[in-house]
């Protein structure tokens, strides 16, 4: 097995790389990881109209943000469809020596007419064949399909498909003014690619009985298919833009983590027990396409959120740092010049966001004063008494040595007793002044990041506004 499996990911360069497309990719690369096999990236840009090279960087740094790497493919050359035209045509004439294709001059309005009859027999449109006999030397190529007889598609995650002749019809291989078709092109990339393994959207089961008889027709051998399920919303529908986010990028711009998108989309449709959190490497070792779903699989951002939060929550803090800054700007915040006190402040934030851009929102307070404070909170701290005990909390904070966490919950602690108060007493109120709301993380190490100077400034700001109110 593992000398003769290779697996592809052919993607179309019309738009982003969509989740769906992204799990394709992720079972193919899984697959071959696990049988160890090669994986190979192809870009099928045969529709030049909406086929683009950014598109094509878009899907190559999605799957490089995703860490699916490819044993062949872009940048070499030879691994997009426009680059292989002459191949296609090689093959589309051994076809047509070996009598198994033929040329069509049927004209489109014959084609309409043939394709409204059939609709008002309430028919699937099939063509004719009517010049399968003429012996023409140019026009649209078609394959010659058997008139009988069944096509069986032994598909991994279906099992027996089987496909009456009598249902398909003549399908172009060449256009008139020469170019492939799609279904062709796929053909040829796989059988010169010595592709074993078709691993593809379920959406493509109908067009596997016209390959496997090009296959036939070309005297390759046919690679095993398994068809993957669709990806679906809540409300069962095919996952859309009508549903959300859609594209790998999208929730990478969500604040998504790589290596949680892969877990989540390894887990739509395939399962090894109960275990919902894997790694890599139990990814690969226990992976196997047999074991996938054929149900469709439905997309929940909310169980997507929350494995999110999961791998935030452990995290190595320096490599968080460096994943939540590219959020920083867009918010409107610079980063903290020393890398150790933006760890640290990201190390509190983490039970409380479960994106990256979550955690730039509830930890704003570290990187900018507060513009205003929490009305409720304000009636009922902000008072005369509030005003006296900041003054007496700036006067203490002002002189403690070290300012750490430890000195400061003992300096708390000592000046709550001193006032006949209790601890929360001061620490609510601190919590207003610094962040501008009563819910934060653990006071004294918020305190402890911001600084003494930047401690004692918000506290004075957040007095004059008590003293304001209390007037």
């Amino acid at each position: 097995m593992s000398q003769s499996v290779r697996v592809r990911f052919a993607p179309s360069p019309t738009g982003h790389l969509h989740v769906g497309g992204a799990r394709t990719a992720l079972f193919n690369w899984l697959y071959a990881r696990h049988h160890g096999g090669m994986f190979i990236l192809r870009i099928e840009d045969t529709d030049r109209s909406r086929s683009t090279d950014e598109n094509i960087g878009d899907i190559v740094a999605a799957l490089r943000w995703l860490g699916l790497d490819w044993d062949e493919g872009p940048p070499s050359p030879g691994y997009r469809q426009t680059e292989r035209f002459d191949l296609y045509r090689e093959h589309a004439r051994r076809l047509v020596a070996a009598g198994r294709a033929y040329y069509c001059a049927c004209t489109p309005e014959q084609l309409e007419a043939e394709r409204a009859e059939a609709q008002a027999k309430n028919e699937t449109f099939r063509y004719s064949g009517r010049c399968r006999a003429l012996g023409l030397t140019a026009g649209a190529l078609r394959l010659r399909i058997p008139e009988e007889g069944t096509t069986v598609v032994d598909d991994l995650i279906h099992g027996p498909v089987t496909f009456d002749h009598r249902q398909l019809d003549d399908w172009i291989l060449l256009r008139s003014d020469g170019t492939p078709t799609y279904n062709f092109c796929v053909v040829v990339d796989d059988v010169t690619m010595r592709i074993s393994h078709v691993i593809r959207g379920n959406d493509h089961l109908s067009n596997t009985p016209k390959q496997v008889l090009c296959y036939e027709a070309l005297g390759y051998p046919v690679p095993a298919f398994a068809h993957v399920s669709m990806i679906l919303g809540p409300d069962r529908a095919r996952l859309s833009k009508r549903h959300g986010a859609t594209s790998v990028q999208a929730y990478r711009e969500q604040g998504i983590l790589p290596e949680a998108m892969v877990n989540y989309l390894a887990r739509l449709g395939w399962s090894s027990g109960d275990q919902e959190i894997f790694s890599r490497a139990e990814l690969v070792e226990r992976f196997d396409i047999k074991d996938v779903s054929s149900s469709g699989a439905i997309f929940d951002q909310t169980k997507l959120e929350w494995l999110n939060h999961e791998y935030i929550k452990t995290v190595d803090g320096r490599r968080l740092a460096t994943l939540v800054t590219p959020f920083l700007t867009p918010a409107g915040l610079t980063p903290p010049a020393e890398a150790t006190r933006f760890v640290g402040m990201l190390d509190t934030l983490r039970e409380r966001g479960k994106t990256l851009r979550e955690l730039v929102e509830v930890g704003r307070f570290y990187f900018e004063r507060p513009s205003e404070y929490d009305a409720r909170s304000a009636s009922k701290l902000f008072t005369p008494a509030g005003v006296e005990r900041l003054g007496a909390l700036i006067e203490r904070l002002a002189a403690v040595e070290p300012f750490t966490p430890a000195s400061l919950e003992a300096l708390y602690r000592e000046l709550a007793e001193a006032m006949g108060l209790k601890l929360v007493d001061l620490a609510q109120l601190t919590r207003l002044a610094v962040t501008g709301r009563t819910a934060s993380p653990p006071l004294f190490d918020v305190l402890g990041l911001l600084g003494r100077e930047e401690t004692l400034a918000r506290l004075r700001a957040a007095r004059d506004a008590a003293a304001k109110a209390a007037r």
